[in-house]
């Protein structure tokens, strides 16, 4: 069951996700931007703890950032964007 979504100011990058960041260009401020204004919200469909949270980009063609989360973590690990 998905939990009911905060705002989310506190993150950190797993070292997966500050790889992925780097390769596909994915700006901190962008994942912040989706933790805290998500356009949907989805529960992982293998993982309880797990959060896939989606934002449209505007500075990249409104191109949708989709940031997996462990919300039981604290702070929230960013898994992978």
């Amino acid at each position: 069951m998905l939990r009911r979504h905060r705002g989310i100011v506190n993150f950190f990058l797993t070292e997966h996700a500050k790889k992925r960041c780097i390769r596909r260009k994915i700006r901190r401020e962008w994942i912040a931007r989706a933790l805290e204004h998500p356009a949907r919200i989805e529960a992982d469909p293998d993982d309880p703890d797990l959060v896939h949270v989606l934002c449209l980009i505007p500075e990249r063609t409104f191109r949708a950032l989709r940031v997996i989360y462990n919300e039981t973590a604290d702070p929230v690990a960013i898994v992978t964007a």
